[in-house]
């Protein structure tokens, strides 16, 4: 299973530089429900609710969300190996969370930060 960052989502959605293999869109995707609220943030600011909406909505529609439920939260205020930023911290108690839990999963991001932290968790990264 890939665990989908919103850096990813959001090369997808707005045609960046780097963009991930078709293939991965394949692949079951799951993701903290705050993927939702940083790839809608970051529409709303640059003002492509019109000509992104649905492709936004049917990106989003082919994750399966993980909440952030009070064990997800309660990790998340636990120390990391490394620092982390607020959201970063969530996504890798979600990821810690589902990797607790005998999930086989795997981080898909662009963000160095972010791999870096999962990688010293332990948690396996995906190579775009």
């Amino acid at each position: 299973m890939i665990y989908l960052d919103s850096s990813v989502a959001l090369a997808q959605l707005f045609a960046e530089d780097r963009q991930p293999p078709e293939d991965l869109w394949r692949e079951p995707l799951t993701a903290s429900r705050l993927l939702q609220y940083e790839v809608w943030a970051r529409v709303h600011a640059h003002r492509l609710e019109a000509p992104h909406g649905d492709k936004v909505r049917d990106l989003l529609d082919a994750v399966a969300y993980i909440e952030l439920t009070p064990p997800v939260l309660a990790r998340a205020l636990e120390p990391f190996p490394m620092p982390v930023r607020t959201l970063d911290a969530l996504h890798l108690a979600t990821l810690d969370f589902l990797q607790g839990h005998g999930q086989a999963i795997e981080l898909a991001s662009y963000d160095a930060r972010l791999l870096a932290a999962a990688r010293a968790l332990r948690i396996p990264t995906r190579r775009l």
